[in-house]
């Protein structure tokens, strides 16, 4: 196979690149889709920006269970195709496939039916409730597209394409992208839907992008054979994805978790608190997307190297992407640090001085504050792509639940209540801080129990 030479023997840092290129393109255009979504969302009106940020850890929950399983899935793929197990790899992608479509049927039930639950717990104003129990029926409940779509995407990726998935959401964030302002304010022939035009219009985006996604697996793509029709649950197969994937879903979670008692944390100090954190995690995808991208290439890589037992190219692998990953980290931290205000500005009504004003009191301290912990976060990022491609991804759940709860929700609170809202923000940085450690003594064992063996492994079998 074609595709599994190049990922076992071609040079490095260009294998790494060409197949993280595309997806860092991807994920760039996406980063634009949620800035401009919420650019125009806010435009709209600040009480649909708050309620676009209270809603945003169910949409975090969304993508913890696409993305985690996909990287269940994507990780089997890799490994079973470094061993030569090709109808092993098939079957993980067919059951990649079937575990996308469970998961958009549980989030019909949770958007439509538990968004109001949801949404009542935070105490928001009667108008912010509102937009975001239309948003999130939507925006949640018709998950089942972007679920399906992020599948196609780990599927293809694991086996060199990162084509196809770029092309995948570059078409789902410019259809998001034109529709957003026609059917927020009803341009053209499109009524004025409000804050339920910025969810259709993001299910449309989402709809497009699952064909094209649904093409290349099915249709495009020649590592794996894909059948549905003689599709038949494996519990081994389902053992072996969630066995990296479940860590991956939870560590995924309690980001979604970490959101939400924020939010609850940022509340009881101003509706711009929660509006600037909404804010920040929009910003910010401009820097970490380019990472995730970087992480998807380096995935199968990595996964594919350590099925075939080379230490060499698998450290190899792990070192150009820790260097790519701080570089353009740091880019982002000296972004934050120069140009918060204007950033921050992108997101109010100009109309509205006051809620200018307070947007910048609130939001320049919080972006310096946060962005931090940037450094450190490319560490924990390429450190967690390490242990999900070597299987073990339980290492990278516990560095997420020391980092997102363990640490930062109690230190936000702790220093919001001793120190006022300016110190809140430093909960992320001393997070980071902690996470970094944690993730380092992990690696360190593994490597010094298993990783360093692995040509000695291969060498004696030979």
């Amino acid at each position: 196979m074609k595709q599994q030479n190049k990922m076992g023997t071609a040079k490095m840092g260009p294998l790494i690149f060409s197949m993280a290129l595309p997806a860092m393109i991807s994920m760039i255009i996406n980063a634009l889709y949620n800035i401009v979504d919420s650019i125009f969302v806010a435009k709209y009106s600040q009480d649909a920006l708050a309620a676009v940020s209270l809603v945003y850890p169910l949409q975090m929950l969304v993508v913890a269970i696409g993305v985690g399983t996909g990287v269940g899935v994507n990780s089997l793929i890799a490994r079973r195709l470094g061993e030569r197990r090709q109808k092993h790899a098939d079957s993980a992608a067919e059951h990649g496939v079937a575990l996308a479509v469970v998961g958009g049927i549980a989030f019909f039930i949770l958007g439509w039916g538990f968004s109001g639950a949801f949404v009542g717990a935070f105490g928001a104003s009667e108008a912010v409730s509102a937009y975001a129990i239309q948003y999130s029926h939507l925006a949640v409940g018709m998950s089942i597209f972007v679920m399906i779509s992020m599948m196609c995407e780990k599927i293809q990726q694991s086996g060199g394409n990162m084509i196809i998935p770029m092309c995948q959401g570059l078409t789902g964030a410019i259809i998001n992208i034109i529709l957003d302002p026609l059917m927020i304010f009803g341009i053209g022939p499109f009524p004025e839907m409000g804050i339920r035009g910025a969810a259709l219009a993001t299910v449309i985006g989402q709809i497009f992008g699952m064909a094209l996604g649904l093409w290349g697996v099915f249709r495009q793509q020649k590592v794996l054979n894909v059948n549905m029709r003689e599709f038949k649950w494996r519990g081994q197969t389902i053992k072996d994805i969630y066995r990296v994937g479940l860590p991956g879903i939870v560590m995924q979670s309690v980001v979604s978790v970490m959101t939400a008692g924020m939010n609850g944390i940022l509340i009881a100090f101003s509706q711009t608190a929660v509006n600037v954190l909404g804010v920040y995690f929009k910003l910010q995808t401009f820097v970490f997307m380019p990472v995730f991208g970087l992480n998807q290439g380096a995935l199968p890589v990595m996964g594919y190297n350590y099925g075939a037992r080379n230490r060499k190219r698998l450290m190899g692998a792990y070192k150009i992407t820790l260097t790519a990953a701080v570089v353009i980290m740091a880019l982002g931290l000296v972004l934050f640090q120069l140009l918060p205000e204007q950033m921050l500005m992108l997101f109010v009504d100009k109309s509205d001085a006051a809620a200018a004003q307070e947007m910048i009191e609130v939001g320049v301290p919080a972006l310096k504050t946060i962005s931090l912990s940037f450094l450190g976060a490319a560490f924990g990022i390429i450190n967690s792509t390490m242990f999900q491609a070597t299987a073990r991804g339980m290492n990278s759940l516990i560095v997420s639940v020391c980092r997102q709860l363990v640490v930062i929700l109690p230190a936000a609170w702790l220093l919001g209540q001793q120190f006022g809202l300016n110190a809140v923000w430093y909960a992320f940085p001393i997070a980071e801080i902690a996470a970094f450690f944690i993730s380092y003594i992990l690696l360190w064992r593994e490597y010094r129990s298993e990783l360093r063996f692995l040509n000695v492994e291969k060498e004696a079998k030979a």
